[in-house]
């Protein structure tokens, strides 16, 4: 004890070091990877310019060897062919600034516009979306769930239901532009009152949340197995007297605030579907079940109106189905919503994504049950 205490400047001084060098190490893989996640076969030297790397070769190769290590980084050519890209664990789920990248204009960014057949046939099926700490925390989130909800009286959890697909009714409706508060759909939902001001539209969607959800609790194996026909049978429900055309969409659909151009052919509208559906199904995680049900009904967008809407039905029936907790998405900004799917949508990275879904589910267990 008196060596450590007569020595604890020192110590002090060396773990400072440690820290910056840790910072330092962590600050230069992060910028490898942002590098390659636009730049992809690009040369050790192509890296050191690209990041502007002012220390020694030797340094940045560990960097490079590290990521290599660590499944980030793929190797392809040899000597002084050798090139670096991403893996696709890396494109899929590396953290990207929001801030950082939607503070260029929408035509200003570096995006991928055209739909992706590689992600949902080749990309997606290899990858495990959440790490091993992530599956602990929500492993744990349900196992809560599960011991409160076996307590429940049936009523009790109706009840609870009830509140959580208020929420949801009013948090996925305003995503979309609906002007109801969170007050004004309970009403609705409850008493049947309109609110004041509002259009029909407006109230009809709140509704159709209500009559979707319900059918999803009336019939809770609905989603055991996911086909493109349950999918239209949730859409159906989710714009009933909204003036939209059911079943696939033969027609071209804009996004507003990307370039990413959906597909426009009703055949691999179809083809994409399934293999989605194939995918989800092939999943014996019921996280990443759902997950890729919120992301990939709205990437493919295959209605001509009601994607997103009919996506978080979709994902919160795959969690009923399964016995797991189902979402209400009531505190995520609407922004952030959107942000993170048009990063999805332009850069096929699912991390900004995926803490919304791990926060949302702890928000739901802790909030409903």
């Amino acid at each position: 004890m008196h060596f450590l205490a007569q020595n604890e400047p020192i110590i002090q001084i060396f773990f400072v070091i440690l820290r910056r060098f840790y910072k330092s190490t962590m600050e230069t893989a992060r910028k490898i990877l942002q590098y390659l996640h636009y730049h992809p076969l690009s040369s050790r030297e192509d890296i050191r310019v690209g990041i502007d790397f002012q220390e020694s070769d030797a340094t940045l190769k560990r960097a490079i060897a590290s990521g290599v290590e660590a499944g980030d980084i793929t190797v392809e050519g040899k000597a002084r062919a050798t090139r670096y890209r991403l893996s696709n664990r890396a494109h899929l789920l590396m953290p990207l600034s929001l801030d950082t990248y939607f503070a260029k204009d929408v035509d200003e960014r570096q995006v991928q516009t055209s739909f992706n057949f590689a992600l949902i046939q080749e990309q997606l099926p290899k990858v495990p979306l959440f790490t091993d700490e992530e599956l602990q925390q929500l492993t744990a989130l349900q196992a809560e769930y599960r011991s409160h909800i076996d307590a429940m009286t049936e009523n009790e959890y109706r009840r609870e239901m009830e509140r959580l697909g208020i929420d949801l009714s009013w948090k996925s409706s305003q995503i979309e532009g609906n002007t109801y508060s969170l007050l004004e759909t309970e009403r609705l939902l409850r008493e049947s009152k309109t609110a004041d001001g509002k259009t029909k539209e407006e109230a009809v969607m709140l509704l159709n949340h209500k009559d979707a959800l319900r059918f999803v609790l009336d019939n809770p194996d609905y989603l055991q197995s996911l086909t493109i026909g349950h999918i239209e049978d949730i859409h159906s429900l989710l714009t009933k007297e909204l003036s939209v055309d059911k079943g696939l969409r033969h027609r071209r659909v804009g996004i507003t605030g990307t370039n990413y151009r959906p597909l426009d052919n009703e055949f691999q509208i179809r083809e994409a579907m399934q293999a989605t559906c194939d995918l989800i199904n092939s999943k014996n995680n019921v996280f990443e079940k759902a997950l890729l049900a919120l992301v990939l009904l709205s990437y493919i967008q295959p209605f001509m109106d009601g994607n997103k809407r009919s996506a978080r039905i979709t994902s919160n029936a795959l969690l009923i189905a399964h016995g797991y907790c189902p979402l209400s998405f009531r505190t995520v900004d609407s922004i952030d919503y959107k942000k993170a799917m048009l990063i999805f949508y332009e850069q096929n990275n699912l991390h900004a994504f995926k803490q919304i879904f791990i926060s949302q589910y702890e928000f739901a267990v802790k909030e409903y049950f």
